[in-house]
């Protein structure tokens, strides 16, 4: 295990911003208890229920909606306005709130692998580094990258992890970075230096507005679901359970919205349209 430098250590420790009410509504969204001790299983437990109901979306991008990476607004989001989001929004609520659970938590910054293995953009993508009071791990915790594992990596661990989303494992890069890989195939490349949340404004800004950017390019609302998942793109519905897929195209607004409320708790006064960029 790396030896945290006192700059990590003063990051992991800075007081947490969320209010008890807010923890509690927070708790609440994801249908969690609070935990009794900050352990492996409970860091397991508030990934995984917050996959099951905290949609990965990116349907502010499309609503013309601001995007502001800082503690307060993105709690506000997830919690109070009970949307989703994608990397930087839910991984960095769900950081805010393990901190004042207790959990030892470290932002990292990560690029994404894309077509032909080539690397996106520093900053691409949050995880989180997590410290739990059992000794165990530390652990790669993550519910901000779409389609990913549903617990927690080691992240020391060299061998292969097995989860319900497949066989994951954790590799040697360069420059002492870790490639983080799903069924043999790159995931992500891990920087593993400690970041904090301004460090990621540049990396949101680009997939905001970059016309290059997948974000701007499509619309996606995804969940985890205890069957399998369900992601709403555009007018399109794709529901997958056991390993079963069903499409369905919604043919008006109306039908559309009322999937965004039912599917994912999502209630949008207008449907999202795909704008290539913003200023």
């Amino acid at each position: 295990m790396e030896t945290p430098s006192p700059q990590a250590d003063e990051r992991e420790q800075r007081p947490s911003v969320p209010s008890a009410e807010t923890v509690d509504a927070y708790l609440r969204r994801i249908g969690a208890a609070r935990p009794e001790r900050t352990d492996a299983a409970a860091l397991r437990e508030l990934q995984l229920r917050h996959l099951l109901t905290v949609p990965f979306e990116n349907l502010s991008i499309h609503l013309g909606e601001n995007l502001v990476i800082e503690e307060k607004p993105l709690l506000d989001k997830v919690v109070r306005a009970r949307r989703g989001g994608f990397c930087y929004e839910l991984n960095g609520a769900f950081a805010a709130l393990l901190r004042d659970l207790g959990f030892r938590v470290t932002l990292l910054q990560a690029r994404v692998f894309g077509p032909g293995g080539r690397l996106g953009i520093p900053y691409d993508h949050m995880t989180l580094r997590v410290e739990t009071a059992d000794g165990t791990g530390p652990w790669l915790a993550d519910v901000g990258f779409g389609d990913h594992s549903h617990h927690p990596l080691a992240l020391e661990e060299r061998g292969e992890q097995r989860d319900p989303a497949g066989t994951f494992r954790i590799a040697q890069a360069p420059d002492g970075d870790l490639d983080v890989l799903r069924d043999g195939k790159p995931q992500f490349r891990l920087d593993r230096r400690p970041r904090e949340l301004a460090d990621f404004e540049a990396g949101a800004w680009y997939h905001r507005t970059s016309p290059a950017s997948h974000f701007t390019q499509s619309l996606v609302c995804s969940r985890l679901t205890e069957e399998g998942r369900v992601t709403l793109s555009g007018r399109k519905l794709v529901t997958t359970v056991d390993g079963e897929r069903e499409e369905r195209t919604f043919a008006d607004d109306a039908e559309v919205l009322a999937a965004y409320r039912h599917h994912f708790g999502l209630s949008l006064d207008r449907v999202p349209e795909v704008r290539p960029s913003h200023d």
